[in-house]
């Protein structure tokens, strides 16, 4: 019984049926967002909220009976249990907040579909190497602020003023967000050469720092993917291995 529940769990229906639930489910509460739409169908999609708590629950339950204790190794299992017992919180002094925390069941999708996992396991093992990339960006801004704040502060004290205020423009600047018009071409009608300094800032950090971002985790992602793709491989070679040794077997009672 627990193995055919397994392999009810693993099928690719079932996949898609939880699939369907999550998706249905973040709509719900989007309209309950809506006042007009609550005050026709609320009491439809409250019901409907329930019963999807309701699968949520009875899925953790059949892994539970399925996995037993495996299920708390494997991490996935753990989020899913955790924003499915947030569901089951009695609502007190914070309602307010837990209803609204209730949008994060969506993020099941990502335990749910494979790819997805893939994406947030090389996010995950890409955070150790940005550590390095993200000491060389704040190196960089400091030395910026407090360029700027020196340079620009007594004329432009609210973009300026101090060193905090500056690292905020230049977070701003590069971002590229209304950096020319709203910031650096008002510095320009005071101080001319302020192109100097700005231009340069933009190309190393908009440019160069970010796009070591993308490279540590494109790079992360691409080996998350080997070693699943590896994990996959051994698995099929030692299904391989024993059904040979069964097809052996066989032979050796057939031929005795």
């Amino acid at each position: 019984m627990r193995q055919w529940v397994q392999q009810v769990l693993e099928s690719r229906r079932f996949e898609l049926a939880i699939i369907a639930v999550i998706v249905i489910n973040a709509i719900v509460i989007g309209l309950e967002t809506v006042p007009s739409i609550m005050a026709e169908y609320g009491g439809l999609l409250r019901a409907a909220d329930r019963l999807a708590i309701g699968v949520f629950i009875a899925e953790i339950g059949l892994k539970l009976y399925a996995y037993r204790l495996r299920f708390f190794a494997n991490g996935w299992n753990l989020f899913d249990f955790v924003i499915v017992a947030a569901a089951l919180v009695p609502a007190g002094a914070g309602a307010s907040v837990l209803r609204a925390l209730r949008i994060l069941r969506a993020l099941r999708l990502i335990s749910v579909v494979p790819k997805m996992r893939q994406v947030v396991a090389g996010l995950l093992s890409a955070i150790p190497s940005m550590g390095t990339v993200i000491v060389l960006l704040l190196l960089i801004f400091y030395v910026g602020a407090v360029m700027a704040t020196k340079l620009y502060g007594p004329s432009f004290p609210e973009w300026f003023g101090s060193v905090p205020r500056s690292f905020y423009s230049l977070f701003q600047i590069m971002t590229l967000e209304s950096w020319s018009m709203g910031i650096v071409r008002p510095v320009m009608e005071v101080h001319p050469y302020a192109w100097v300094f700005f231009v340069p800032f933009i190309l190393v950090t908009s440019f160069v720092v970010l796009n070591l971002f993308i490279a540590i985790i494109v790079t992360a992602m691409h080996e998350a993917s080997d070693e699943e793709a590896t994990g996959e491989r051994e698995e099929i070679l030692r299904e391989l291995r024993l059904l040979r040794q069964d097809v052996a077997t066989l032979k050796e009672r057939h031929g005795a």
